[in-house]
């Protein structure tokens, strides 16, 4: 009872957190008193005051607008990122799991050329090829990650292509892409959301190594991997400009982490208990099935 109270406890936390760093993003504009890329040498290194909340950076930008802008810049990225890894995983994932034979050998072992390069080294590799900018971070970043989602979409499609209603709907002649498309994606979405949560703290980590390497985004552009790199020279004297976005990072990563949980919990039936003893046997014979599609 106690455990499970703590993980409610912490998982309202972690939306709300969640919640927050999405307003404050979307209504950067709005909320931040300053332009986050204005110069003003004046105010260089300036302490927290009331004017200056978390005091001025080395150029005298302040700091405290450019970690709200960060997080719009960090967010946007992941945003796109999941989407497009989200799109490019279903379409391999499906295809090669309802299509089955030929198709489907000849699509996993793409996925396995992919998944055999750590996906922070294939995706330093793809921003030497492609050069840097947030277009070329966002494009890196799904073409190392989409690889992993088809795998798992595919399980999800071979657990459930002979169910009765996707037989019963290619009997009465839907078509096979309107079939995965109605009948196949709705129950499978619900895994991507999950999967997508899950996963969102190491993509933003990946975009914030890349930056902080200059390989990603590049000043003055505001993001949190950039506000590291521009402060890692003054660690000593002013060690305030790496720990307020390292803070940043590791907060954000931790609520998506923890909200990916409780999803998780809270959408996968084998981890709540039964309502009756015949619902058992169909969430364990669900994940047996997801196993062996693995």
């Amino acid at each position: 009872m106690t455990n499970r109270f703590l993980r409610r406890g912490a998982l309202i936390l972690a939306g709300l957190m969640v919640l927050l760093l999405i307003l404050s993003a979307a209504l950067a504009p709005a909320i931040c008193p300053y332009d986050p890329d204005e110069v003003t040498l004046e105010l260089k290194f300036a302490p927290p005051s009331p004017a200056h909340l978390l005091g001025c950076d080395h150029l005298g930008r302040d700091v405290a607008s450019r970690l709200i802008y960060g997080a719009r810049t960090s967010l946007s990225c992941v945003a796109a990122i999941a989407v497009l890894i989200l799109v490019l995983g279903f379409a391999v994932g499906a295809t090669a799991g309802y299509m089955g034979g030929t198709v489907d050998s000849l699509l996993m072992r793409v996925c396995d050329v992919f998944l055999t390069f750590p996906t922070f080294i294939l995706a330093m590799f793809m921003i030497g090829i492609l050069g840097t900018g947030i277009g070329n971070v966002i494009l890196a970043i799904s073409l190392t990650h989409w690889a992993w989602y088809a795998r798992i979409i595919r399980s999800f499609v071979l657990s459930l292509k002979n169910r009765e209603y996707v037989l019963a709907a290619r009997v009465a002649g839907t078509g096979r892409f309107m079939t995965v498309l109605r009948h196949v994606l709705p129950p499978v979405f619900a895994q991507l959301a999950i999967l997508a949560t899950l996963d969102i703290g190491h993509m933003m980590m990946h975009v914030s190594g890349l930056s902080f390497l200059g390989l990603g985004i590049t000043p003055p552009t505001s993001e949190w991997g950039v506000m590291i790199a521009d402060g890692r020279q003054f660690v000593w004297t002013h060690p305030e400009l790496i720990m307020y976005p390292g803070l940043a990072i590791f907060l954000t990563v931790m609520a998506f982490n923890i909200l990916g949980d409780g999803l998780r919990d809270a959408m996968d039936p084998n981890t709540r208990e039964p309502a009756s003893p015949e619902s058992a046997p169909a969430g364990a014979d669900q994940a047996v099935a997801v196993m062996e599609g693995l």
